[in-house]
C-alpha cells in the first residue's frame, strides 16, 4: 500500500521524535510533562493519532535540545500540509512561543553586513533581543576573531603574532535601540585581548543612565568595528549561541573584483557541509551583494561565508597548498595545541607553590582560559571543553574546564587531585584536543570528588557528576601524563573523526 508525501512527512516526524525521546532515556509520559502536556499527548503524537502542532514540535526541539532535527521534520512535514490544501505558507511565528523556563536572551533576528573598504573590512551586526528570562540582562558578550590565513594554523598565528589585532583599529561602536525612542550610545567592556581574538562586553548602560533589558522585555542593539584588510581572511562566521528566530547575513563586496561566494554549515548533528542554500547574488551600482538567511537554526550551529577575487587569484589566502584539506589534528597544531607523540604529554607535572605563585598561576591560567575562547570559535564543543597546561607545552598543575554551558564560566583547576570517585561508572565517547583527528569509547566515574587549590594556597573539595566528572578527569589524567586511550577498555578501536558523526552521540545521563 502506497502512502501519500504528506503521511510519510508525518512518519518520519513521529520516527524522529520517538529516536530523540529514548535516546534521552525519556519515557512518552515524563517527555510530556517536561512540555507541558498531558501525560498521554506523546504517545498519541507518536502513534499518529495526532497530528503534530508547531507549538509542539517547538516544545519537544527545546526539551529533547535536538539540534533542530525535531524542527526540520517538522517543517518538512508543515510546508507540505499547506501545500495540499493550497494555503499560503505560514510565516515565522511571533515571538513569545513557549520556551523553556529559564531560557534567558532568545535572538528575534540577526542581521550581520560585512562590507569590503579600501581599508579592509567593516562588520555591522544587528541583533533583535527578547528577555525570556527571570532576571534583568545588563550586558551582552560579543566576540571578533581574525584569522588570515585559515587553511594554514601556523602561517595565520605568526602572522597575527607580528600584526595584533587592536581595540583602537576596532573603531568598536554599540548602541541600544528601543521602540519609539532615540538610539542610546552603549559602553563596553574588554573581557579577553588576544592577537586575533577579542571578547568585549557590551554594557546595557553609558554615561548618562543604564537600561537593563528586563523579563519580557525586548529591544535592538547594534554593534559596529572595522579591520584592516591584512588582518582578514577571505571568510566571515556566524555562530548561533543563543535561541534564534532568524539569521541574515550580507556579503557587501566590489563587483570589479569579481567576488564569487559560497558557504558552508556545522551543527551538532552533522559534519561541515555546503549551505543548504546558496546566497542569492544581486548588484548595485558598482557593488555586488549576496544575501543569506535561514530560520529558527540549531543551537551551536556554525555558519561560514567564503569568497575568492576571481580578478585577483594570486592573493586568496584560502588555499592550502596544493589544495590539500587541513587535517583537524594540524589545525589544533596550528593553534598551539601539542599533539599526541610529544614527550611533554606523558610527564607528570610540577604542582604550584601557592601563594607564592600566585601570580605564574594567574598567567598560565589565563593563557588556559584564552585558548579555550579560541578553540569554541572554531569547533561547537557541546558537551563541554576543557585544556591542561602540557597541552601549551606548559609542565605545570592547572587546568581549565567549559561546561556544556556556553556562557558559564571555565572551572579552574590548580594543584588537583581525586579523593574520592563513584564506583558506578558508563562508557561515552571522548575527544581529545591533543589528537582531534579520532573518538574513543572511555569508561568514567559517574561522580568524582576533587580536592584542589585556590589562590592563596588554601584548599577545598569540590564534587563533580556525569558530563562535568568526565570532562575534569580527563583533564586531571593529563597532569598525570596521561592519555583517554590508556583508560579504554583492550581491543576498543578508535574512531577516525569522519565516522564519528555516525557513531557518536550526545552524552545522557
Amino acid at each position: 500500500m502506497t502512502t501519500s508525501p504528506l503521511e510519510r512527512a508525518a512518519d518520519s516526524f513521529a520516527a524522529e521524535l520517538a529516536r530523540q525521546r529514548t535516546g534521552r532515556g525519556l519515557s512518552k509520559k515524563q517527555l510530556a510533562v517536561l512540555m507541558g502536556f498531558d501525560p498521554s499527548y506523546v504517545s498519541h503524537v507518536e502513534g499518529r493519532r495526532h497530528r503534530p502542532t508547531e507549538d509542539f514540535a517547538r516544545r519537544a526541539e527545546a526539551v529533547l535540545e535536538a539540534s533542530g532535527a525535531i524542527w526540520q521534520r517538522f517543517r518538512e512535514y508543515d510546508n507540505l500540509r499547506h501545500a495540499r490544501t493550497g494555503q499560503p505558507h505560514r510565516e515565522p511565528s511571533l515571538p513569545g512561543q513557549w520556551l523553556p523556563p529559564g531560557t534567558g536572551l532568545v535572538v528575534e533576528r540577526e542581521l550581520a553586513t560585512l562590507t569590503h573598504t579600501d581599508e579592509g573590512y567593516r562588520c555591522v551586526i544587528r541583533r533583535e533581543l527578547y528577555n525570556a528570562g527571570t532576571e534583568p540582562v545588563t550586558r551582552y558578550l560579543v566576540r571578533v576573531a581574525v584569522d588570515r590565513y585559515p587553511n594554514d594554523p601556523g602561517r595565520s598565528n605568526r602572522h597575527h603574532r607580528e600584526h595584533p589585532l587592536t581595540f583602537a583599529e576596532l573603531q568598536l561602536q554599540a548602541r541600544r535601540y528601543d521602540s519609539g525612542g532615540d538610539p542610546e550610545p552603549m559602553h563596553w567592556r574588554a573581557k579577553h585581548d588576544r592577537d586575533a581574538f577579542k571578547e568585549i562586553w557590551l554594557l546595557f548602560e553609558n554615561g548618562e543612565r543604564r537600561f537593563p533589558l528586563y523579563p519580557g522585555d525586548r529591544a535592538t542593539i547594534e554593534y559596529a568595528y572595522s579591520v584592516g584588510k591584512e588582518k582578514w581572511g577571505p571568510w566571515f562566521q556566524r555562530a548561533v549561541r543563543l535561541p534564534t528566530r532568524q539569521l541574515a547575513v550580507r556579503l557587501d563586496l566590489p563587483a570589479a573584483l569579481d567576488p564569487q561566494v559560497w558557504g558552508v554549515e556545522t551543527s551538532l548533528s552533522a559534519e561541515e557541509g555546503p549551505l543548504r542554500t546558496a546566497p542569492q547574488r544581486h548588484d548595485e551600482g558598482d557593488r555586488a551583494l549576496f544575501d543569506w538567511h535561514t530560520d529558527d537554526p540549531p543551537l551551536n550551529a556554525r555558519y561560514r561565508m567564503q569568497w575568492r577575487f576571481r580578478s585577483r587569484p594570486d592573493t586568496d589566502p584560502d588555499v592550502g597548498p596544493g589544495g590539500i584539506r587541513v587535517r583537524p589534528s594540524d589545525r589544533m597544531r596550528g593553534l598551539g595545541i601539542v599533539q599526541r607523540g610529544d614527550d611533554l604529554l606523558r610527564q607528570r607535572v610540577r604542582q604550584f607553590h601557592l601563594p607564592a605563585e600566585e601570580q605564574v598561576a594567574r598567567e598560565i591560567v589565563d593563557r588556559l582560559t584564552t585558548a579555550l575562547a579560541r578553540l569554541d570559535e572554531l569547533h561547537p564543543f557541546s558537551k563541554g571543553v576543557g585544556i591542561a597546561a602540557p597541552q601549551l607545552g606548559i609542565g605545570r598543575a592547572a587546568a581549565a574546564v567549559r561546561p556544556p554551558d556556553r556562557s558559564a564560566e571555565p572551572v579552574i583547576l590548580l594543584n588537583p587531585r581525586v579523593v574520592d570517585a563513584d564506583p558506578e561508572t558508563d562508557e561515552q565517547y571522548e575527544g581529545c584536543l591533543s589528537f582531534f583527528d579520532h573518538r574513543g569509547l572511555v569508561p568514567r566515574p559517574l561522580r568524582l570528588d576533587v580536592e584542589h587549590a585556590q589562590w592563596d594556597g588554601s584548599r577545598v573539595i569540590t564534587s563533580f557528576e556525569f558530563g562535568m566528572a568526565r570532562l575534569v578527569a580527563h583533564e586531571i589524567d593529563h597532569l598525570e601524563g596521561r592519555l583517554y586511550v590508556d583508560r579504554m577498555a583492550p581491543g576498543v578501536p578508535l574512531v577516525p573523526v569522519e565516522e564519528y558523526r555516525e557513531t557518536g552521540r550526545p552524552w545522557r545521563y
